[in-house]
């Protein structure tokens, strides 16, 4: 009997699709399957009920069972919290300069500083705080190269006021002119002096205009930027000798620079001026730890 006369005499029908005169069998599902299947859907029925499933307008159905992952993240976050509460105490109220004594305080300072940064500085720094990379005016913080100086106290500072923001009165401030756009220096004096700055840096420049340039960076920048070129933290001027730039070296950059000036913001991460939203002293300080530990703190 062939399988065909086989399916027949077992009273199988076919779908009724026939093709070139080729039919298709109408053959029943294994019967372990379909009960599989319904296991299955009477288990996706009682899971909806059980725990949150559907989702409304502002939130999910919350389940008879009332389970939620991010009350257990919250739970674990709080346990935390309370395992360290000692040591984020003495965190917020210790001398800076001291803490590497304690070797326990160092490595929590480390480890929460570096969850500080990924959640709030990476953005502009970059994950891993070489800010160059994320293009001009974010400064690398892996080099020792400060504008406002990189002792763990400076840096606390800094993290604390910003720099020329509207948020705290004690940010960082200073203001570059803009020696072209408010016609203090014409355009060959700003070439003249963009060459010098390039032969403090020891770069490629035409001698022909860093000659006179000199004269002019005497005159217009050294009272920030020192007769030497190497800046002045106090001032947040830049050093101009390292070949270092915040907004790029070449003839181009440094003329938009001289031309236009530059005025990076930095917001103030202090809770005290971000309500809701800031760090408290020992977050403060557990960054800048951070950050002075990454290889550039002076």
């Amino acid at each position: 009997m062939s399988e065909g006369e086989r399916k027949s005499a077992e009273g199988y029908g076919t779908t009724g699709h026939s093709w070139d005169g080729i039919e298709e069998w109408n053959n029943p599902l294994p019967r372990w399957w379909l009960w599989v299947f319904y296991i299955t859907v009477i288990w996706g029925i009682g899971y909806t009920i059980a725990y949150p499933a559907w989702p409304l307008v502002d939130r999910a159905t919350s389940g008879l069972l009332g389970y939620s992952t991010r009350d257990q993240v919250v739970e674990r976050i709080a346990e935390a919290e309370a395992r360290n509460a000692g040591l984020h105490e003495q965190l917020a109220v210790a001398d800076l300069s001291e803490v590497t004594a304690n070797a326990e305080l160092v490595n929590y300072a480390v480890r929460a500083g570096a969850a500080v940064f990924r959640n709030n500085c990476s953005q502009c720094h970059g994950a891993g705080a070489d800010g160059l990379r994320m293009g001009s005016g974010y400064p690398n913080l892996l080099d020792d190269d400060w504008l406002w100086g990189g002792t763990v106290e400076r840096i606390a500072y800094t993290v604390r006021h910003g720099i020329r923001n509207e948020q705290s009165d004690d940010a960082h401030w200073s203001e570059m002119p803009a020696f072209g756009r408010d016609e203090l220096l014409g355009e060959t004096e700003i070439a003249q002096v963009v060459h010098y700055v390039r032969q403090l840096a020891g770069l490629e420049h035409d001698p022909a205009l860093s000659g006179p340039g000199e004269e002019i960076f005497l005159n217009e920048c050294s009272a920030c930027h020192m007769e030497d070129g190497t800046g002045d933290p106090e001032q947040g001027a830049p050093n101009l000798a390292d070949a270092i730039w915040l907004y790029g070296g070449s003839v181009e950059d440094l003329t938009e620079t001289v031309a236009n000036a530059r005025f990076g913001v930095m917001p103030a991460w202090s809770e005290e001026y971000r309500a809701g939203g800031g760090l408290d002293d020992a977050e403060v300080n557990a960054v800048a730890v951070y950050v002075h530990r990454l290889g550039g703190g002076e």
